[in-house]
C-alpha cells in the first residue's frame, strides 16, 4: 500500500514539474512570450552627412566618325587604344566613279571658261561694230539734212546702227549665259570635291581611339560609325544615388571616388551636374561626378563607389537609422510609452556617417525609440527591453 501511495506521489510531481516547465517555456518562448527589443533615445548630435552611390566612368565629350552617304570601307588608318590629334585620318570610303566624275566635271569647266573668254571676245567685237555704225549712222544723218545724200541711204545707215545695236545685246547675252555654265559648273566640282574630301574620315578632336565599328572591304550606310573617339581629358563618372537617400545632393559637393581597378586608392573630385530626369524604374537619382585630376590609364565603363561629404549639421536630433520603419505608405518609428509601443510618423532629414538619421518633425528630445526587435511589432505587444539582440 504505500508502495503505491509512492508512486503517484512521483507521477504527481513529475506532471506538476512537466507543467512548469511548459508554463515557462510558453512564458519565454510562445505566442505569450514577450518580444524582446532595444531602445534608444532621440537625442541631439552632430551628423557628418554622407551620400553614397555607384558610378560609370564616361566620357563627356565622345565622338562617332562616320561617312554622310553609303559606301564600302576602302582603309582603317587606326586601331583601338591609339592617340590621335585633331584633323588626322582616320578612315577612307573607297570613291568608286568619284574621281572619274570629277576629272569630267573639271574638263567641262573648263571649256565653260574658254566659252566665256569667247563670248568676251564677240561682246567686244560688236561693241566695236555698234560705235562704228552709230558713228556712220550719225554723219549720213548730217548729210541728209544738208541734202548731200539721198534718204534712202541715211535709213540704210540707221539700219545698220540698229543691226549692229542688236548683234550687241546678243552677245551680251552669250556672254551672260556662258558666265553662268560656268559658274554652274564651278558649282558642281566644288561638290564633287566636297564629296571626294568627305571620303576621308579624318578626327574632329583629339582623343583616344575606342573602337573600329567596320574594317575594309564592309559597306556601311549614312550616319553608321567606323570609328569612335573620346576626348580622354573629358573623363566623367555617372553616379547613381537612392532617391530616398539623396537629400541634399547639389553641384559642387566634394567627393571620394574608389576604382575598381585600385581599390586602396582614394582619388578627389566634386559634382559637376545633377540630371533633371531620374530613373523611375530603380528609383534612382542621377549625378555626374568629375575628378580632380583625371587618373592615367582609367578605362570608360569601369565601376566605381563614390562617397560624398555634405557640410556637418551640429545638434540636430537624430535616431539610429535602423529605427525607421515603413508602415501603411508612412515613415516613422516605434517609441515607448509606459512600456507599449507605439507608432510614430515621422520626418527624416539627412543621414549621418555613424548610421544615424536626423528627424525634422515627429518626436522630441528623450523620446524612446525601438532601434531592434525580435520580431513585426504591433500596437500592444508585450515587450521586453534588453542591451543587445543576437543576430541584430
Amino acid at each position: 500500500m504505500k508502495s503505491s501511495f509512492d508512486r503517484r506521489a512521483t507521477l504527481i510531481a513529475a506532471a506538476v514539474g512537466l507543467v512548469a516547465i511548459l508554463v515557462l517555456f510558453v512564458a519565454r518562448s510562445g505566442p505569450l512570450a514577450s518580444m524582446r527589443v532595444t531602445v534608444a533615445p532621440a537625442a541631439r548630435a552632430d551628423l557628418a552627412p554622407l551620400l553614397f552611390g555607384i558610378g560609370v566612368v564616361e566620357a563627356r565629350r565622345s565622338y562617332l566618325v562616320g561617312p554622310t552617304t553609303a559606301g564600302r570601307v576602302r582603309q582603317v588608318a587606326v586601331d583601338v587604344g591609339e592617340v590621335v590629334k585633331a584633323g588626322q585620318l582616320l578612315a577612307e570610303m573607297d570613291p568608286i566613279d568619284l574621281d572619274q566624275r570629277l576629272a569630267a566635271t573639271s574638263a567641262a569647266a573648263r571649256r565653260a571658261k574658254n566659252a566665256v573668254d569667247t563670248a568676251a571676245a564677240q561682246l567686244a567685237d560688236s561693241g566695236a561694230r555698234r560705235e562704228v555704225a552709230a558713228a556712220n549712222a550719225r554723219r549720213y544723218e548730217e548729210l541728209g539734212r544738208k541734202g548731200f545724200v539721198s534718204s534712202s541711204v541715211t535709213e540704210g545707215k540707221t539700219q545698220e546702227m540698229n543691226s549692229a545695236s542688236a548683234q550687241f545685246a546678243a552677245a551680251e547675252a552669250a556672254l551672260a549665259g556662258a558666265r553662268q555654265d560656268l559658274a554652274r559648273l564651278d558649282a558642281e566640282r566644288a561638290g564633287a570635291q566636297q564629296q571626294r574630301g568627305n571620303l576621308r574620315l579624318l578626327a574632329p578632336a583629339g582623343g583616344v581611339v575606342t573602337a573600329r565599328d567596320a574594317e575594309p572591304g564592309s559597306t556601311v550606310v549614312a550616319g553608321q560609325a567606323v570609328v569612335r573617339l573620346v576626348a580622354a581629358d573629358s573623363l566623367w563618372l555617372k553616379m547613381r544615388l537612392d532617391q530616398q537617400r539623396s537629400a541634399g545632393l547639389q553641384v559642387g559637393l566634394p567627393a571620394e571616388i574608389v576604382l575598381r581597378s585600385r581599390p586602396g586608392q582614394v582619388l578627389p573630385g566634386k559634382v559637376a551636374r545633377i540630371e533633371m530626369l531620374s530613373d523611375s524604374v530603380t528609383e534612382e537619382r542621377i549625378a555626374l561626378v568629375a575628378f580632380e585630376t583625371p587618373p592615367k590609364d582609367v578605362s570608360v565603363g569601369e565601376m566605381s563607389e563614390i562617397t560624398l561629404r555634405q557640410p556637418l549639421v551640429k545638434q540636430a536630433l537624430a535616431v539610429p537609422g535602423a529605427a525607421l520603419r515603413l508602415r501603411g505608405g508612412k515613415t516613422g518609428v516605434w517609441v515607448l510609452r509606459d512600456d507599449e509601443p507605439g507608432f510614430v510618423a515621422v520626418k527624416a532629414g539627412i543621414s549621418g556617417a555613424d548610421g544615424k538619421v536626423q528627424i525634422l518633425d515627429g518626436l522630441k528630445e528623450g523620446d524612446a525609440v525601438i532601434v531592434h526587435s525580435e520580431g513585426e511589432l504591433t500596437e500592444g505587444s508585450r515587450i521586453k527591453v534588453v542591451s543587445a539582440i543576437a543576430g541584430t
